[in-house]
């Protein structure tokens, strides 16, 4: 896991324009006003649990320590529990990048990323055992809820 190489890229997604259109991008996908990078991808749908679990175990530290160089920069910051976003969803409107993110991950690092207009959550998307585990960087003009 290249943890400099992440940090360049949410760096740029900070500042890249958000594409006018929904759609798959060179880093994952986005639409107006997010973009979502894929940081890291493995443990597929039917793998070994074990092999699975081992995943999830190294991503989480993959996002922990992202979390440490964008702390120095930006502030110490409480993890975000996405489990009451998506209990949230079931009786409100949810804007969409967090109710995406809520569906995949269970908790994230969340900034407002300083003279940008933009959020940044950094998560590990492993909620669906059917699909990959992900390390996933989520940059969006939309103030979470």
């Amino acid at each position: 896991m290249n943890i400099a190489r992440h940090i360049a890229l949410i760096d740029e997604l900070c500042f890249r324009p958000f594409p006018a259109e929904h759609g798959p991008s060179d880093v994952g996908f986005g639409g107006p006003g997010h973009h979502v990078a894929v940081l890291e991808m493995g443990g597929g749908p039917a793998g070994d649990p074990a092999r699975r679990a081992v995943t999830v175990d190294q991503f989480e530290k993959g996002r922990d320590a992202v979390y440490e160089v964008l702390a120095s920069r930006w502030g110490d910051v409480d993890p975000w529990n996405l489990q009451t976003v998506l209990l949230r969803t079931e009786r409100e409107e949810i804007p969409g990048p967090w109710a995406w993110l809520a569906v995949r991950s269970g908790v994230a690092w969340l900034w407002e990323v300083r003279g940008t207009g933009r959020w940044l959550a950094v998560a590990v998307a492993d909620r669906d055992p059917a699909d990959a585990v992900r390390l996933l960087a989520l940059v969006t003009e939309t103030a979470p809820p």
